[in-house]
């Protein structure tokens, strides 16, 4: 019997009993059924400095490290950094694992694949014209691909192959596999995360959820930056969700989480930030566990630190009542948690990054439009380059912008 299958039912078809390491060469063959051709799928690594082919033979090493692409200042980075279609010249035409590259002048579209509001890549096709057509086209075949990607990396490792340029660390490895998306939106609010160094990250971790009319956000910091700073994170992040799916409030979750975590080693402890954020009214309540207090940015400027009287870190199992407190966020205003990595980084002979300088970097780049992500992106990029790259200690920042 004749397939009929279109280039997006056809792949959907097709995936049910596929790998990842199947996807470039399906992609391939249905997306010409749209005339969509040589397609190539690009990653972002874990640091999203370049963009990294994902090819048939990904698992085998170095091919997809020679083929990068760096994500600032090259065309299919602009349309990573800005999440917009981006046109220009193919240059060139066959895959990259092919070896047969041919000059050529055709247009080359560079889409961005998302998963959901999480930036994954890009995807690049060679098309004959660029038109608004072939444009929807080359959109609706990334957004499937970011759905294949999401999917079929739960059971590979070829995607960890891609993503990661360097070694890992256990404790890191152990944070990875905690932490949830780096960014997330609907029509209300956004939240993005960031978290370095992410091959050397011990103790930070952190998280949300977005419930009916509430999103959960919370941000640790657990003691030392060894692997068993990653099972305290380990312990907290288990705690904290199982609590929060049994309807738990976040005093009783922090306590919890202080019993969890005391119950398991005698000298250590993680500090913290657990928040609940109505997305219909912009009342935000929280509760600090010896953590830096969270931040707003008001119109373009930082307004306020939010005070609340701050209780022990947890794990030391002391007598300490945590007090729960409450802020009305305005239409607009973006919500910072940070680690104290953040502002406390500073090179050999320098004055700390500080919290001046954070604040104002996360203001300079709202005025300039910036996302939410991208503005993680360029401030995690700034503190590694003020500390000559290599951070001292772990830094973490959840950002979360509520726009009714």
């Amino acid at each position: 019997m004749a397939n009929d299958d279109g280039m997006l039912s056809g792949l959907l078809r097709a995936s049910h009993t596929a790998t990842l390491d199947d996807l470039p060469r399906m992609v391939t063959e249905h997306a010409q059924r749209e005339e969509l051709y040589d397609p190539v799928i690009y990653l972002a690594d874990l640091q999203q400095e370049v963009l990294r082919p994902l090819l048939e033979d990904t698992h085998m090493g170095e091919r997809s490290r020679a083929e990068q692409i760096k994500i600032d200042g090259t065309v299919p980075g602009l349309a990573f950094r800005d999440v917009e279609p981006v046109a220009g010249t193919s240059g060139w035409s066959g895959r990259p694992s092919s070896g047969q590259h041919q000059e050529t002048d055709q247009p080359r579209l560079w889409v961005p694949i998302l998963g959901g509001a999480e930036r994954i890549g890009v995807l690049g096709v060679t098309v004959s014209h660029h038109t608004e057509t072939s444009e929807a086209r080359a959109l609706a075949l990334a957004s499937l691909v970011a759905l294949l990607v999401m999917s079929l990396r739960l059971n590979s490792d070829t995607y960890a192959y891609v993503v990661r340029v360097r070694e890992m660390s256990l404790a890191a490895e152990l944070q990875w596999t905690l932490m949830p998306p780096l960014t997330f939106a609907n029509e209300t609010v956004v939240v993005s995360g960031a978290l370095e160094p992410a091959y050397e990250v011990g103790g930070d971790a952190f998280d949300y959820s977005v419930v009916g009319k509430t999103a959960h956000l919370y941000i640790f910091d657990a003691m030392g930056h060894d692997t068993s700073a990653g099972l305290v994170a380990s312990i907290v992040m288990g705690s904290c969700r199982n609590n929060r799916r049994r309807g738990v409030g976040l005093v009783e979750t922090s306590q919890a989480i202080d019993a969890a975590v005391g119950q398991q080693f005698q000298d250590r402890f993680a500090t913290g930030i657990l928040a609940q954020l109505n997305i219909e009214s912009g009342i935000l309540n929280w509760v600090n566990r010896g953590h830096p207090p969270p931040l707003v940015i008001r119109q373009g400027r930082w307004i306020t630190s939010l005070e609340c009287p701050p209780t022990l870190p947890m794990g030391m199992g002391l007598e300490d009542e945590p007090v729960l407190c409450q802020h009305q966020l305005e239409p607009g205003d973006r919500l910072l948690f940070y680690t104290d990595g953040v502002v406390e980084a500073h090179s050999p002979g320098a004055e700390p990054f500080g919290l001046e300088r954070f604040t104002d970097f996360i203001v300079r780049r709202e005025a300039d439009g910036l996302s939410a992500p991208e503005t993680l992106r360029r401030l995690i990029h700034a503190l590694l380059e003020y500390q000559n790259g290599e951070l001292q200690d772990d830094a973490t920042v959840l950002l979360t912008e509520w726009r009714p």
